[in-house]
């Protein structure tokens, strides 16, 4: 069953049509097969006409999508033999945080990412995607062995930022973002980095420090969230509207600032209507990529990295 957005109402409600005629017409034995067809034409064009024109806040809310596909996901439809690899050999395993040994299209690669889970229990289990500490230092001895075998790396971001809590704060969390954020721009390999749902703060930063940094069409990136800016700003998350406005937190603002790289599109109605397209869309691009780096030292795949970050906003 399709979970609907605010905005989306519209298409909701000609869906709705749509199901009652097909269960009508299966008990009453009567051939509306004209009226169904233009009715899903229809339901089809408006979509595709809402999801061409989102604002901002719109984009936030479907990169937040209860439906939309995770790292668990994407590891389901678009990579092949992977291994998870768990714990940060100094205090645990943060399940928010994922990663291992895969394949794409014949490559291998170490695949890292924030998974967020599909109903209460898993969210419960992965924190929401909210990195702890350990998760985060998880990364780094996740990366570091990806530069010994010499492995490109993919990272997979969708986190509203590092988990706040005492706990994490107790365990070094500020030096454990930092150290990530470091070890990816150290990398002696490729990385290549995906916003594909939520890009919040130094919790993405620290997975994204990459040679390539590509988002979904829908996802956003900022360094705070709209309700958390608009707190700060008019003193009142009833305004987070006007701030995602405001903080140009989409992938086409983002491209044209040259913060990203480039733009992967979704299936018209988003990621969450055809996670497997979504997924085959997001592996291609990656490959594509990380061709790019083929036959590249590693002195020049670092330089590349360095120049990338400190050629911003210039």
């Amino acid at each position: 069953m399709n979970a609907y957005l605010d905005f989306e109402k519209p298409v909701a409600q000609l869906e709705a049509r749509i199901a009652d005629l097909r269960s009508s017409a299966q008990s009453d034995q009567v051939d509306i097969s004209a009226e169904l067809a233009r009715l899903e034409q229809k339901s089809a064009a408006l979509l595709e006409t809402t999801y061409s024109s989102l604002t901002p806040w719109q984009k936030t809310q479907v990169a937040r999508h209860p439906k939309r596909p995770h790292f668990r996901d994407y590891v389901q439809y678009g990579f092949a033999d992977f291994m998870p690899l768990g714990g940060d050999r100094l205090y645990g395993d943060d399940e928010a945080i994922m990663g291992g040994f895969a394949k794409l299209d014949g490559r291998r690669v170490m695949l890292i990412g924030h998974e967020k889970g599909h109903d209460t229990e898993s969210r419960l289990r992965h924190n929401f995607g909210m990195g702890k500490p350990e998760g985060y230092r998880k990364a780094i001895r996740l990366m570091e062995l990806a530069g010994r075998f010499g492995l490109p790396v993919v990272t997979l971001v969708d986190t509203s930022g590092a988990f706040p809590g005492v706990e994490a704060e107790e365990r070094g969390q500020a030096e454990a973002i930092a150290r990530s954020t470091e070890a990816c721009l150290a990398l002696p390999v490729p990385i290549i980095s995906v916003i594909v749902g939520e890009g919040g703060s130094g919790g993405a930063v620290a997975l994204a420090a990459s040679n390539r940094v590509l988002m979904l069409e829908h996802a956003v990136y900022s360094v705070i969230s709209p309700e958390g800016c608009a707190s700060i700003l008019w003193r009142t998350a009833e305004k987070a509207s006007e701030a995602a406005q405001a903080m140009k937190v989409t992938s086409s603002d983002l491209l044209s600032l040259g913060v990203i790289d480039g733009v992967v599109p979704e299936p018209v109605g988003g990621a969450h209507r055809d996670p497997e397209t979504a997924a085959d869309r997001l592996t291609s691009r990656i490959s594509e990529e990380l061709a790019q780096f083929d036959g590249r030292t590693s002195k020049e795949i670092v330089a590349q990295r360095e120049e990338r970050f400190l050629n911003m906003a210039r």
